[in-house]
């Protein structure tokens, strides 16, 4: 499902328009991205969280040529599925 199908998901299953449904999702995704870029994490009930995980600095080494490399650290972003939502899947 890309993101206008899921538009119109959300616009059927709301009752809103296709316009108010955009809308909404753009709103919901900008604002788990500004929570998360702030360092918080956010969790939905029953859905699951978004939070940030570290990932320290390391040595890689290139494929081709065997050099290694430094990896500088970084932060990633993560998705720890909630139980009901295991459950509606599985």
């Amino acid at each position: 499902m890309n993101k206008t199908e899921l538009v119109d998901k959300v616009s059927k299953e709301s009752g809103l328009n296709r316009v108010q449904a955009a809308s909404a999702v753009d709103a919901v995704v900008s604002v788990i991205q500004a929570a998360l870029k702030s360092g918080d994490s956010v969790s939905l009930v029953g859905f699951g969280t978004f939070s940030i995980s570290e990932r320290a600095a390391r040595v890689g080494r290139n494929p081709r040529t065997g050099q290694e490399i430094q990896i500088p650290a970084s932060k990633q972003p993560r998705f720890k599925p909630g139980k009901a939502l295991k459950d509606a899947v599985g």
